[in-house]
C-alpha cells in the first residue's frame, strides 16, 4: 500500500499535489490527512502510521507552514523519531 495523504479545505490543487509529493517521499505506508480551516490559517495534520503511531500537528499559515518543503521537514521530522 503506499502513503495516503487527504486534504480538504487547503487551498488550490496545484498546492495539495505539491504536498501530497512532498510527503510521498519522506513515508512509505503511512495516512496523513490535512484538514484546513474556513475561520483562520490553521490546518490540522494527523499522521497515522504503523505499530500504531499517531501525532497531530497544527500548521500555521502566518510562519509558512503551508509550503509542501516546509510540510515534508516537519513530517520527516515527526516521523524520524519511530524510525
Amino acid at each position: 500500500m503506499g502513503v495516503i495523504v487527504e486534504m480538504h479545505n487547503t487551498g488550490g490543487s496545484k498546492s495539495q499535489r505539491d504536498v501530497r509529493a512532498m510527503i510521498e517521499h519522506v513515508l512509505g505506508d503511512w495516512r496523513v490527512s490535512i484538514i484546513g480551516s474556513q475561520a483562520n490559517d490553521r490546518w490540522e495534520m494527523m499522521i497515522l502510521g504503523p505499530h500504531a503511531f499517531e501525532r497531530c500537528y497544527t500548521l500555521e499559515g502566518a510562519a509558512g507552514q503551508h509550503e509542501p518543503a516546509v510540510i515534508r521537514e516537519i513530517v520527516a521530522k515527526i516521523v524520524s523519531t519511530t524510525r
